[in-house]
C-alpha cells in the first residue's frame, strides 16, 4: 500500500483501534515483551490497560502494509510527562501521565476525535489536529492550563502539526486532490506558506529546513530533507523493499528516528508489520532497533537521548496497545 493510499484510507475513516484488528492477529505472540534480535535493549512498560492508549490503525494485505504516521505519543520538554492519545467515552483526546510516577493519567484536552499532537519547544503549547466531519483541523492549547482552544485553521484536511524550533511557524501537511504537502502557519502574522509535497514534517533545528516523507515513483515511502532557504531537496533514507515515516530527530541532532515497514518469514508464512529503525542525519548508520511481530508506532525521543518511547501491543496477550520505552544503546 502507498503512501497515499493509506492516508487517502486513514483520512476518512476510524483512525484508532484497541487491538490490531487484522486476520493475521492470532499468528503473533503479543505475550511477549521481547525477541532475541532485541538482546541487549531493556523495554519498560509505561501505560495500563485503563489508560486506553490508542494504536494507530495498520492495514495488511498479501502485498504488504500501511499505517496511519501521525504522531499520537510526545514528551514535554523537560522530560517530565508522557502526553498521549487516548480513545475513552466514543471520544479521542490528549492525556498526559507523569514519567517518574507512572501514575493515573489526566484529560488534557476536551473534543471529540483529537488526531494527532505535539508539544511546542518551550513546553507552553500543545497544537493538534482534530477530525471534524469531512475535514481536520489544527488547533493550539495551552499545556499546563484548562480546555480553551484556538484554532489554526479551517475547511481543510490538514494534520501533523509541529511547531518550529523557533516557535515562529506551524508546520503541518494538507492533504488535496492532488497530493498531499507541507505548510506553515505563521504564528505572528497568521499568514499561509506551502512548501514542497510531503507529509509528517519534523524540523531541522538551526536550519531554515524540515524532515518529511515522501512517495517514490514506485509507491514505497522515502525520508527527505527539505530546506526552503536554498531550494535544496534530498533523500536521506530509501529502500525497494521497505516503507518509511514518521522522522524524528534526537536532541543532539545526530539520529533520525522513523518507522518502517518488515517482512517476517517463516516456513509458508509471510507476516508484515513496524518495526523502529535510526538512521544518523544524514542517512549514514542506518539501523533496525525493534524485530518483535508486533507493530511498534509513533516513536520519540526521551529528552536526554537515552531512551525511546513509543506505541505498540507487544507484552499484551490482548494484543492492546501500551506505551513503551526502550534504551537506545548507539
Amino acid at each position: 500500500m502507498s503512501v497515499r493510499s493509506y492516508l487517502l484510507s486513514c483520512g476518512a475513516a476510524v483512525l484508532f483501534s484497541l487491538a490490531a484488528g487484522n486476520v493475521r492477529a492470532q499468528k503473533v505472540d503479543y505475550s511477549v515483551v521481547s525477541v532475541p534480535e532485541e538482546s541487549g535493549t531493556d523495554f519498560t512498560q509505561f501505560s495500563v490497560s485503563n489508560d486506553y492508549v490508542c494504536m494507530p490503525e495498520v492495514k495488511r494485505s498479501a502485498r504488504g502494509i500501511g499505517w496511519f504516521s501521525n504522531r499520537i505519543l510526545d514528551v514535554s520538554p523537560d522530560g517530565q510527562q508522557l502526553a498521549f492519545l487516548s480513545y475513552r467515552n466514543n471520544t479521542t483526546n490528549i492525556f498526559l501521565k507523569d514519567v517518574g510516577k507512572q501514575g493515573s493519567s489526566i484529560q488534557k484536552t476536551n473534543r471529540t476525535a483529537v488526531l494527532d499532537f505535539s508539544y511546542s519547544p518551550d513546553g507552553k503549547q500543545i497544537v493538534f489536529s482534530e477530525m471534524r466531519g469531512k475535514t481536520n483541523q489544527i488547533f493550539q492549547t495551552t499545556a499546563d492550563r484548562g480546555f480553551v482552544c484556538r484554532q489554526i485553521t479551517t475547511g481543510n484536511q490538514d494534520y501533523s502539526p509541529i511547531y518550529s524550533s523557533d516557535m515562529s511557524l506551524i508546520y503541518f501537511a494538507r492533504q488535496e486532490n492532488n497530493g498531499t504537502s507541507i505548510w506553515s502557519y505563521d504564528v505572528k502574522n497568521n499568514f499561509l506558506a506551502n512548501y514542497s509535497q510531503g507529509l509528517n514534517p519534523y524540523p531541522v533545528k538551526g536550519e531554515q529546513a524540515f524532515i518529511c516523507v515522501r512517495p517514490n515513483a514506485a509507491g514505497n515511502s522515502e525520508i527527505w530533507k527539505i530546506n526552503y532557504e536554498t531550494g535544496v531537496e534530498e533523500c536521506i533514507v530509501s529502500h525497494p523493499d521497505h516503507n518509511f515515516t514518521s522522522p524524528c530527530i534526537s536532541p543532539d541532532g545526530q539520529w533520525l528516528l522513523f518507522v518502517g515497514s518488515s517482512k517476517i518469514e517463516s516456513g509458508s508464512i509471510t507476516y508484515y508489520n513496524t518495526d523502529l529503525f535510526v538512521s544518523r542525519l544524514d542517512g549514514t548508520g542506518f539501523a533496525q532497533l525493534t524485530y518483535h511481530a508486533a507493530d511498534d508506532l509513533s516513536p520519540v525521543w526521551s529528552r536526554d537521548g537515552r531512551y525511546i518511547y513509543f506505541v505498540s501491543q507487544r507484552g499484551n496477550k490482548e494484543g492492546k496497545a501500551n506505551i513503551w520505552r526502550m534504551t537506545f544503546n548507539y
